[in-house]
Formats: structure tokens, sequence, C-alpha cells
């Protein structure tokens, strides 16, 4: 029986069924480096427990919530992270692009996301130094808000064949809270991996990206798990463009917000895609971090991608 209460798991506003659900597995940093590589060439992630403190952990939720506190859209600027249902984001003189770009560098969220502990990880991984995409993708998730199925290759596969993603989890995020959910062996679903890495995704056009089919149809269609876990602060999911993945439904019953960020790593001797590189980044489509989903007022309906 996976460690997580499967009655609590949703996407979309869809129960996932109990028999399709598993347990992410579990690696830590004191695995050898031979060790981490081989498990991530059989299951194209790696979920490392603990990675970052709690200290450290909760010096980027006041960071950030305090932030979003002075907009109104979260009750008091510690760490609680509780939505208000209101917001004057809207109203920052400095347009919303620029407020959450300035959020995004955050020096105690940057020293985590594009700190030391994660270039020696990713370091690990590659066999080689590793350099991180500047540009961040941080998603405070609201309750009733969840991603879509997806795989990353469409919007960072330029550049390097070896980019992954790393998820950090900046708080504790049971599966009622919508934790990133991953669909097993999905790196071998042939015919959706080609048709994902057929699309280069630009500005001018907006291809499908998402699997927008049911979920739980597609891992009973595929015979496999969709594989999930109740995260804890600090924890750390490295996974590849090729992955398929997306988010249970955040369904607090407080109202917490879930934080989390997504960081592309790749080998420094590899070219890096200059629309994520710099103090301002032009981003996916060219509009910069305005384009992002976090920019947005988090009382507007929106999905994260």
């Amino acid at each position: 029986m996976p460690n997580f209460d499967q009655a609590l798991c949703f996407m979309q506003g869809r129960p996932l069924a109990p028999d399709l659900l598993d347990d992410l597995t579990e690696s830590c940093l004191d695995h050898s480096t031979t060790e981490l590589q081989k498990r991530f060439a059989e299951e194209q992630y790696l979920y490392l427990k603990n990675v970052f403190s709690r200290e450290q952990i909760d010096k980027v939720r006041t960071e950030v919530f305090s932030r979003l506190y002075s907009v109104g859209e979260i009750s008091s600027p510690g760490t609680d992270g509780i939505f208000t249902g209101k917001s004057n984001r809207a109203d920052v003189p400095e347009g919303l692009g620029e407020f959450w770009r300035s959020i995004s560098l955050g020096p105690a969220l940057r020293a985590l996301s594009h700190g030391e502990q994660m270039a020696e990880l990713t370091g690990r991984l590659f066999g080689e130094p590793a350099v991180a995409h500047d540009y961040i993708f941080l998603r405070p998730a609201v309750p009733g808000r969840s991603t879509h199925l997806h795989y990353d290759h469409p919007f960072f596969a330029r550049g390097s064949d070896k980019i992954v993603t790393a998820w950090t989890a900046y708080g504790d995020i049971p599966v009622e809270q919508g934790p990133l959910l991953v669909v097993d062996q999905s790196f071998g679903f042939t015919d959706l991996v080609e048709a994902s890495q057929s699309v280069d995704y630009e500005s001018n056009e907006t291809p499908l990206v998402q699997i927008m089919q049911d979920p739980g149809k597609l891992a009973r269609d595929r015979g496999v798990k969709l594989k999930t876990a109740n995260f804890s602060a600090g924890d750390v999911i490295l996974f590849s463009m090729t992955l398929l993945h997306g988010s249970l439904d955040n369904r607090s019953r407080s109202g917490r917000v879930r934080l989390s960020s997504d960081v592309r790593w790749q080998p420094a001797r590899d070219p890096v895609d200059p629309r994520y590189t710099g103090d301002n980044p032009a981003g996916t489509t060219g509009a910069g971090y305005s384009e992002l989903n976090g920019a947005k007022p988090l009382t507007v309906d929106w999905h994260q991608r």
C-alpha cells in the first residue's frame, strides 16, 4: 500500500482509482553517484528527501509569502501561506511581470533553487559540472488548482539533450495539497514522446502540449502506475524531459497555498537556450516573467502549465 491516503488524490476534479496509485521510488544523497545515475536511467527521475533543511525552506516561504501578503493574497506575512481569496496585485505600480520577477529573484529562494547544493546534486547526476537556467518557474498553487499531464521537452529541449527539471517542495505538500505526480515508465510511450519532441514551443503559435485525457484511463490503458508522495519541506525530484508528469489537485480545506518551483539544469559545457538566461530572461514566448502563471493574481482562474 502507498504511504499516502489514496482517497485524497484527484486530478482535474476526478478521483484517481486507488489501484493505479503508488509511491515514488525514494533515493537519498548518501547513495553513490553510480547508484543515482543507475536509478535515473531506469526510471528517469530521482526523488530525494530532505535536500534542504526546514530552516532554509522557511526563509523562502517567508520571503515569498510576505510579498503576496503585501498585495492581499496571503493572510499573514510569515510561513503559513493561507489564501485570502482576494488580491490587490493588479494595482502594483511596476506591473505584474516585474512584480513577479522581483519575487523570483529573492535571495533566499535563489540560494536554494540555484545554489551550491543543487549544482552539486545535478553535477553528480550528469557526471560533470552543471549549470541552471536563470529563469525559474515559481508556483504558488491555491486550492482548486492543478497541472495537466505534459512532457517538458517542447519547452526546454533547445541547447542540450541532457536537460533535467528540478522540482522543489517549499513546505510540506501532502497529496491533498496537490504535489507532483509522474506517470511511471512514460518515457517509453513512443507515440506520446515522439509527438512532444515534434513541438518546439514558440510565441507565434500555441500547439497543444498537454495530455488532456483522463489520467486514470491513460494509466490503465498503458498498464502503468501514477506515482506521487506526501512531500516534505525540502524534498526535491529531478526528472527528464520525456517523463510525463503533472500535479494533483490542491484540495486544502484550510486554504493552504502549495509552493514549489521548477528549474532546469544541464551540463555546463552544453549551449544554454538564450531565452532562459540573464537577469531578465525573455522566457518561452518572449514576454519574460509576465508570461508565467505565477505572475497572475491568485484570484484569477488559471491552470498551471
